[in-house]
């Protein structure tokens, strides 16, 4: 039987079971990658990402990777009328844009008598599959996390791609160029994926624990973008996981990641929508009278140095670290008054890691609406924060030259020194104190 494989959010030949189910399958095996009709309008770093991330895909594949431009549905009929396919086999997805994409394709295969078969997941434990007893979902994060501890995990999925029944890609395959310039080269794939994991697990997993917290540490795996990519499975990095209170934490925070996506499986809207849908009548800015202030956030240059450090850093790296994450949520949405989805379409405009479910409800926790428990009273102060996870103002250096004169944790609050606006440094834009009272006043006024 002829099929093509559908890569899609799953980049990577190992511990990948819908592609090791197709290749047992498969007399003759099409690897196909289908390109986002949208992809020119994607930034620079996002563009040179998933290129990067193919052609690496490609690399891995003995003939290659089958590559188009366009409508899923439409190109991958004409591939499967072109090739004889009877099948068309692709790991199946839990977020609102991927379970339409596949419903989409699944119709138009069936219209010409090829199955679409949905194997596997890019998660652990299958979105939907941790229940309470009362088979309905959770929707705090721990009781959800032992839960799903309690769930068997299969071993890694190993596959001999030399002895795949490989399809040489067809003469109208190409990968597209990107359009948009990057600010540096970018590395991605299979490989680098695997390779990052190997350095972190041997020089800083240990320390995971103490660390994950420090944006002025290399302490963080640097593996979301694979994670989102697909470049390397959750179930790789839990095989090798022992008790050690590093690898205890980095399980969790795995489990983190799937968490939100059970919880957006559930709650389909929530991508866009409130989880707590009676924070969506809190009065709020508009952002388009209040422009100037929040094109300052975007732009790094609200005054407040981790705040600013941590969004100039997005911008010029597709990336920031997750501590600094929490930081620029809370200061958007309860220092300027703004609503937690224009922080999460300016985190997906940026992010090379970008993964609704994580964006969405990690915004969404920030700001008050989402899955915490003790939501909307916590208001992160930038100016603690900083001292407390940028103690030596490393990282506020790194990012902001026009405070690189300033020494130690003094980066931090640059008014308290004579010379701390010497270089053109913004002072802040609102008052971090009397914006925390508002806040809360707008909050009481919801709940009266």
């Amino acid at each position: 039987m002829r099929a093509i494989f559908w890569f899609r959010k799953d980049r990577r030949l190992q511990d990948n079971q819908a592609l090791t189910h197709a290749s047992e399958i498969a007399s003759g095996l099409l690897p196909v990658f289908v390109f986002p009709e949208n992809f020119g309008e994607l930034t620079g770093l996002r563009q040179h990402s998933l290129v990067e991330s193919l052609r690496s895909l490609s690399r891995s594949i003995p003939t290659g990777l089958h590559i188009q431009v366009g409508p899923a549905a439409k190109v991958l009929t004409s591939l499967a009328a072109e090739v004889n396919a009877e099948k068309v086999v692709a790991t199946r997805a839990f977020d609102p844009d991927g379970i339409a994409e596949q419903i989409e394709v699944g119709s138009a295969l069936r219209a010409i008598g090829v199955e679409l078969e949905l194997v596997g997941s890019n998660y652990a434990v299958e979105p939907g599959t941790v229940l309470k007893d009362d088979n309905s979902p959770l929707r705090v994060y721990t009781p959800f996390y032992r839960r799903w501890s309690e769930r068997p995990v299969a071993l890694p999925y190993r596959l001999d791609s030399q002895t795949v029944n490989w399809m040489a890609p067809l003469p109208q395959s190409a990968l597209p160029e990107a359009t948009k310039v990057a600010p540096f080269k970018v590395i991605a794939g299979e490989a680098y994926a695997l390779e990052t994991w190997a350095r972190f697990s041997q020089q800083r997993l240990f320390e995971y624990s103490e660390n994950r917290n420090r944006p002025d540490l290399n302490g963080t795996s640097k593996l979301s973008h694979a994670l989102a990519h697909g470049e390397i499975h959750p179930r790789t990095l839990l095989a090798s996981l022992g008790t050690s209170p590093g690898e205890e934490v980095f399980r969790k925070e795995i489990a983190w990641r799937e968490f939100y996506a059970d919880v957006l499986f559930h709650n389909q809207e929530t991508v866009r929508e409130y989880y707590d849908p009676k924070y969506k009548a809190m009065r709020y800015d508009d952002p388009v009278l209040h422009e100037a202030k929040l094109n300052s956030w975007k732009t790094g240059m609200t005054g407040y140095p981790i705040v600013d450090a941590a969004m100039r850093q997005l911008v010029s790296t597709g990336w920031m670290h997750n501590r600094a994450r929490m930081v620029v949520a809370s200061f958007l949405v309860k220092d300027l008054h703004f609503e937690w989805q224009i922080g999460a379409e300016f985190f997906e405009t940026h992010l090379t890691d970008f993964d609704p479910a994580s964006n969405a409800h990690g915004w969404q926790w920030t700001a008050g609406c989402g899955t915490d428990a003790s939501p909307y009273y916590r208001v992160f102060n930038p100016v603690l924060q900083g001292l407390k996870f940028d103690p030596n103002g490393d990282y506020v250096r790194k990012w902001i030259p026009e405070l690189r004169h300033l020494e130690g944790g003094s980066a931090h609050e640059p008014w308290n020194d004579l010379l701390g606006y010497q270089n053109g440094y913004p002072t802040p834009i609102v008052d971090h104190a009397a914006e925390r009272n508002e806040a809360l006043a707008r909050l009481e006024e919801l709940k009266a």
